[in-house]
């Protein structure tokens, strides 16, 4: 797949993503539905804790499988493979947001912005542990078969901390600010692989200034175009070039 049409995948699919999340389910309005078998949550959830020494791979994939009491060809549940270790981290991560506040948010303006503002670096921070191997995560997640998926679990992402951080737009100010977060996100997330300053401040001085400038669905379509394009694939290349098979 050529990268022109990589990026224009991208731009017609974040808006259906977008769109998806008006029927998403939040927690003091409904019970969550269930996301994975208990195999599958067994095996991914004792994976997570051997990506910091082995990344995202099927090594990985088979010590979780042996640490939860499955032969390693357990791991054939996970038709995604890689991904499915990839979208775990995602999903749980963002599921983790819906303890912070249990009962409807509050409306008004300044503490949603604030509220986006901590939820946003709450998220990033729980990629320290594995920071060191989220590169690999990227170019797994920019791959062509995975960018419907990974949009999609970006969207939802946008949704929750919105809604976590109360706001109740009904007018199409509801998808513009979703899409701005979701470029913004994306790029934090990219920049803080790169980032060695003590305790990460300069990801969050990158997010404060993304934050404060944001502006316009067109500028946040194209930041997500060089996410999961642009920036992925240079990801995989790089990747690439030093052995890793991708």
């Amino acid at each position: 797949m050529s990268m022109h049409h990589t990026l224009t995948t991208l731009r017609c699919t974040l808006p259906r993503q977008i769109l998806k999340c008006r029927q998403s389910y939040h927690s003091y309005e409904h019970n969550a539905p269930s996301t994975y078998t208990p195999a599958e949550n067994a095996i991914l959830s004792a994976a997570i804790a051997h990506v910091p020494a082995h990344g995202f791979t099927t090594t990985a994939l088979s010590h979780g499988a042996r640490d939860a009491g499955y032969l390693e060809v357990s791991t054939n549940l996970l038709p995604a493979g890689v991904f499915s270790l990839v979208k775990y981290h995602l999903v749980t991560e963002r599921l983790a947001l819906s303890k912070d506040i249990a009962t409807p948010p509050t409306q008004e303006p300044t503490d949603v912005l604030e509220n986006v503002r901590a939820l946003t670096r709450k998220r990033l921070r729980a990629n320290e542990p594995i920071i060191h191997r989220w590169q690999e995560a990227l170019a797994i997640l920019a791959m062509p078969e995975h960018i419907p998926d990974s949009l999609h679990e970006l969207a939802l992402l946008s949704d929750e901390i919105h809604f976590r951080a109360g706001d109740t737009s009904v007018d199409t100010s509801w998808y513009t600010k979703r899409a701005g977060l979701s470029a913004i996100y994306a790029s934090t997330e990219l920049f803080m692989t790169q980032d060695r300053s003590p305790n990460f401040k300069g990801t969050e001085e990158f997010l404060d200034r993304r934050l404060e400038g944001a502006h316009g669905l067109k500028t946040t379509i194209g930041g997500i175009g060089q996410w999961a394009g642009v920036q992925g694939m240079g990801v995989i290349n790089g990747l690439r070039s030093k052995g890793v098979r991708i």
